[in-house]
């Protein structure tokens, strides 16, 4: 009786060690080892990633962004009360910069209420005049 106690006491100490070591052994395969050994290979595959998404940025963004060519010239219309286009004496309607165009225009609605400007110019693309501003 004592011996068979003692046998199985042996055999179910021999499992559990074995068990125990194998899952130390999977422990440290799965939680050290192998992060340890990919960790360096994974972090240059993220800086790589990381690069290659900024350049992939940076040619969309070169791509799509176009220099703007400004117009050379702007030119105030005037239309009267029904919307017709005319000329009022004595006004200058030729520029050469957008801001000084649309002071002109905002000093020429206080002078004339009754008439509507508009701030166009001739786009390079552009079959028609393109409006920016009407007052």
């Amino acid at each position: 009786m004592q011996k068979d106690y003692a046998y199985s006491n042996v055999v179910f100490s021999m499992i559990v060690g074995s068990v125990l070591g194998f899952a130390s052994y999977v422990y440290n395969l799965f939680g050290y080892t192998i992060p340890s050994f990919f960790s360096v290979y994974l972090k240059e595959i993220g800086a790589a990633i990381i690069m290659m998404a900024v350049f992939v940025f940076a040619i969309a963004w070169l791509m799509k962004a176009k220099p703007h060519r400004r117009p050379q010239r702007y030119l105030v219309k005037v239309f009267d009360v029904c919307g017709l286009e005319t000329r009022i004496d004595g006004i200058r309607t030729e520029f050469k910069t957008h801001d000084v165009a649309w002071s002109f225009m905002k000093e020429y609605k206080k002078s004339y209420p009754f008439f509507n400007f508009a701030l166009v110019s001739d786009l390079p693309n552009s079959e028609k005049m393109t409006i920016f501003r009407y007052l």
